[in-house]
């Protein structure tokens, strides 16, 4: 008989937004009358610019021509998309790429799941706690943690680096050695950024250790203090220690069109069993023409008009608008004397509950009180028991609501 990887068995029963989905569609299966505004997974809800729609279109008509037509594609991304990303996102930065070390994928989830796989399975592995629930769950899948302790929700084997409202949830350093190190800034859950002297110490860190830092920049596209890094190659030594992560799911709506992009600076390397020093962008390119076949053509060109002429400023003021949301959602609740975080350079507000309350219970009363739907700061780890998120996602006129509905209501009586 097969013999399953019983790693899987170590992870509690759902992941987090799967489990609230089925929490909020039971409530409705026995409430079909209940108006729910969804404030919970970051799923946006703009259509896409017209720049994208119309790359989309002209693309479509390029594959009914056979003079046109793409099939297969480089595994890393066209060209075009490449030298518009590396325009786009770094060259403003001063930041120096070359087109190899940028790979086009379908997705920052996907690339940031599958990325353990060209380090060993002895690897130690720090996380922030809270922090966004892929990291933890594919290194549990592939069998660098042990059991989970029911008491405190931690894994053996991981490092967890406390973010705290003391410490301006900024991970402290581990206090041992770890080899790889995951940072997400602009941060999810807790919407705050690292600044620059604050990630320099990473680098620092990373480059004493031998470390890799696995920088998830998902939300860089939404920092509106300039003096805030959005990449964290603006740090001198950067590309010698880190792998960056980027997606069009939140810069430009793309969570249901799918496209990403992942940098792997040659310049990083990581130890052979042998001793030897080998490439870490060798390995992810041997890994990806392995196991994937490229973004398709139309959606690549879909990405490309991200940074057109026409599409930039479309792009920025859609993502001024889901900031407005932040902006009414944060306002609104510290009008009401509840204390919150993030919320200014990102779309997600951290939601301290009062008296430390249990989270995964304040979800039910949020939604029973107030028909909102939000997201338990515990599914981000055990630092996130306490807090709540709330998403700048939704429509203007329905977040304007929800905000309203939980200031009038009594949600800690």
């Amino acid at each position: 008989m097969a013999q399953i990887n019983s790693n899987y068995l170590k992870l509690p029963g759902s992941y987090l937004f799967a489990a609230m989905a089925k929490k909020v569609a039971a409530y409705k299966s026995a409430h079909p009358e209940a108006d729910i505004i969804r404030l919970g997974i970051g799923d946006v809800t703009r259509p896409l610019v017209p720049a994208v729609i119309e790359a989309m279109h002209r693309a479509v008509d390029e594959m009914a021509s056979a003079e046109t037509f793409r099939g297969y594609g480089p595994e890393q991304g066209y060209d075009f998309l490449i030298d518009a990303i590396i325009r786009g996102e770094y060259a403003p930065r001063g930041v120096e790429l070359e087109r190899d070390e940028v790979f086009v994928s379908d997705g920052s989830k996907c690339d940031v799941g599958n990325i353990q796989e060209i380090f060993d399975t002895d690897c130690r592995v720090a996380i922030g706690d809270p922090v966004y629930p892929v990291y933890l769950d594919t290194n549990v899948m592939a069998g660098r943690t042990g059991a989970r302790d029911a008491a405190t929700g931690r894994f053996a084997g991981i490092t967890y680096l406390a973010a705290t409202a003391e410490n301006g949830f900024r991970p402290a350093l581990p206090e041992e050695p770890v080899d790889l190190i995951y940072l997400c800034s602009p941060n999810n859950p807790t919407g705050t950024v690292l600044p620059r002297e604050e990630l320099a110490k990473w680098v620092i860190y990373a480059q004493e250790h031998g470390s890799v830092i696995l920088f998830d920049s998902a939300y860089s596209s939404y920092i509106r203090d300039p003096e805030l890094p959005h990449s964290i190659y603006e740090i001198p030594g950067a590309k010698e220690v880190a792998i960056e992560f980027k997606s069009f799911s939140k810069t430009a709506g793309f969570t249901g069109v799918r496209c990403a992009f992942t940098v792997v600076p040659k310049a990083l390397t990581g130890r052979a069993s042998d001793g030897s020093m080998q490439s870490l962008n060798a390995l992810w390119n041997r890994r990806q023409c392995t196991k994937f076949n490229g973004v398709n053509y139309i959606v690549q060109r879909a990405a490309e008009a991200v940074y057109s002429e026409s599409g930039f400023p479309q792009i920025c003021g859609q993502i001024d608008y889901y900031m407005e949301n932040a902006r009414i959602i944060r306002a609104g609740l510290s009008g009401a004397g509840y204390t919150v975080f993030g919320g200014e350079n990102a779309p997600y507000i951290w939601w301290k509950l009062p008296g430390g309350l249990d989270s995964m219970r304040f979800a039910d009363t949020l939604l029973e009180r107030c028909g909102v739907v939000g997201t338990p700061g515990v599914g981000f780890g055990p630092g996130g028991e306490g807090y709540f998120r709330l998403t700048a996602f939704g429509d203007r006129e329905r977040t304007a609501e929800a905000v309203e509905r939980i200031r009038s209501a009594a949600l800690f009586d």
